[in-house]
């Protein structure tokens, strides 16, 4: 009995120490295969990860948290909400053209995923979860930390911890938060109680699958990746297929729309932790300014910023594409420097992104 009130006392104080260092949720789970270790492995075999070819390495480890920590018990899981409150800046869409600043200049500035506003999530998260690591090793545990740096299927964790459920976009739902967290997970050799998973909470609600500007959501809990914007403009290295190029928008790093439409996001509340909000330089930026940015000027801006991922020739790649886009005769000067431009996957974006522009004006003048 006692070493029941021990592990159940140390459990608490886990629970307390999350909240200390600004966690949102913490909540534990068995370390067992995930419940959809399967359909994970199916996802693979069609195809559907493109070129994430990173998620086919160690694929038995990520299906099994025992193989990644041998003993392992328990995987805490912790959520993080990022959510900064409304868009400074309105959408714009494909095709049509960005509202006029005070000096009648192109005002487009471009859409980021909102949780590559701030700082990278990685380094923060990670300094907090080496404080709960240590606790745990002075109770005798010995641990795995994760910010979606590891092999593990952590949604799936996630949502047996219940932190919350399978959203039909794929992604996590809470009922308080919304779609608006980041998720990190500590293995343990450690033994706590589970808590138990939720039930979902979306009935026949198709609002996510119908938001997704390019059909990336194939059907409930189904992604082709290699269609879905957030792919194309960070993980996709190479060239971006000409016919889904219209469909990117604005969009530069990342997209929010399956997670914009959610009807749970109306109960989000603005994160506590203010290195989540976007730097008001980046802010300020008119999509023709990232064009001028060399590989310095973009090491800098980016150096604490999810956004450095790209690299410079990925995020003038996009911004090439957003420009093609929506983008004005304004904007010719930027992009025909551009195209001369040292990588050729910028030149070519941007040669596509000229040829646009001048349709769009022609076909104004007709």
């Amino acid at each position: 009995m006692n070493a029941e009130r021990g592990v159940a006392d140390t459990r608490a104080q886990v629970v307390k120490l999350a909240g200390d260092l600004g966690f949102d949720l913490c909540r534990f789970a068995r370390a067992e295969t995930p419940e959809h270790a399967a359909e994970f492995r199916d996802w693979l075999d069609r195809g559907d990860a493109g070129e994430m070819n990173y998620l086919a390495r160690n694929l038995e480890r990520r299906c099994d948290p025992r193989q990644v920590l041998p003993d392992a018990k328990t995987v805490i899981v912790l959520a993080l909400n990022y959510f900064q409150g409304a868009r400074k800046t309105r959408p714009v869409t494909a095709g049509v053209l960005p509202a006029k600043d005070a000096a009648g200049t192109a005002a487009a500035t471009g859409r980021i995923a909102r949780y590559a506003w701030g700082e990278d999530y990685h380094n923060l998260i990670e300094k907090k979860l080496a404080v709960i690591d240590q606790f745990l090793r002075e109770c005798g545990g010995g641990q795995k930390c994760y910010v979606d740096t590891g092999p593990m299927l952590e949604r799936d964790q996630a949502a047996s911890a219940g932190i919350g459920w399978h959203g039909k976009s794929t992604m996590l739902l809470n009922r308080e938060f919304g779609t608006w967290f980041f998720l990190a997970e500590i293995l343990t050799t450690l033994e706590f109680a589970p808590d138990t998973a939720q039930k979902s909470y979306c009935g026949r609600c198709t609002r996510c699958i119908d938001a997704c500007p390019t059909g990336a959501i194939t059907a409930p809990h189904q992604v082709d990746a290699r269609r879905c914007i957030s792919y194309l403009t960070i993980e996709l290295k190479g060239s971006i297929p000409t016919e889904l190029r219209p469909l990117i928008g604005d969009r530069i790093y990342g997209c929010d729309d399956c997670l914009d439409a959610c009807p749970w996001n109306r109960f989000a509340k603005v994160s506590r932790e203010t290195a989540f909000a976007m730097q008001p330089e980046v802010a300020a930026m008119k999509l023709r300014d990232y064009l001028s940015l060399d590989d310095d000027k973009f090491r800098r801006l980016f150096c604490n910023s999810p956004i450095k991922r790209t690299k410079r020739r990925g995020l003038l790649r996009n911004v090439c594409v957003a420009l093609g886009n929506v983008g004005t005769a304004d904007d010719l000067p930027a992009l025909e420097k551009a195209t001369s431009d040292s990588e050729p996957l910028i030149a070519e974006h941007a040669h596509w992104a000229i040829e646009r522009v001048k349709e769009r004006a022609v076909a104004a003048n007709c």
